[in-house]
């Protein structure tokens, strides 16, 4: 159970951090348990669609959904003034400080620490390392209080298949996970 978890939310990271380049969509292609788990619709469009057409409509979906009508920041969804909080002010921060999560976003397109792709990250590193309590507090203190509501709101945005159920996967995942770590506590 550790292991796929782990993986989940590593994919789960992944997917959020940036569009999807012709190699990540060629993955996919060639992962059907995957696009299966993902989603029926997501599973036929991706395998039946070229992956030119592809790279184009997912980047577009991407661009739209993810940078310019929301933003996956945990700050923007829980502060009520709409403020980002990129700095050592962020309060997640303190709890990647707490468990040696170093970042570097110098390197990437994301900005901020309480990006819904750092925080994915953090959360399989919390799993490799075994630290059931820490995910469980980290679930109730920071994923579980805005992301299932933040995809929610995103879900009316996405407008291809792909992103329409990567969304619902992705809500259908934290809930469970978020059951799973009360039952194993």
């Amino acid at each position: 159970m550790q292991d796929n978890r782990a993986y989940i939310y590593a994919f789960l990271s992944m997917m959020f951090t940036e569009h999807l380049s012709k190699r990540a969509i060629n993955d996919l292609k060639q992962n059907e348990d995957l696009l299966s788990l993902i989603g029926e619709n997501a599973k036929e469009y991706i395998l039946n669609t070229d992956t030119d057409k592809l790279e184009e409509e997912l980047n577009i979906d991407y661009t739209s959904s993810f940078m310019v009508n929301s933003h996956p920041l945990e700050s923007a969804v829980t502060d009520a003034k709409v403020q980002i909080s990129s700095g050592m002010e962020n309060p997640v921060v303190h709890f990647y400080t707490k468990f040696g999560y170093e970042i570097n976003l110098n390197n990437t397109p994301i900005t901020s620490p309480d990006h819904i792709s750092i925080e994915l990250g953090f959360m399989q590193a919390l799993i490799l390392q075994k630290e059931l309590t820490a995910q469980k507090e980290y679930m109730e203190k920071h994923i579980i209080t805005w992301m299932p509501i933040y995809l929610i709101g995103v879900k009316k945005i996405v407008e291809t298949p792909f992103y329409k159920d990567f969304v619902d996967f992705s809500i259908e995942f934290l809930l469970s996970d978020y059951e799973y770590l009360r039952d194993a506590s």
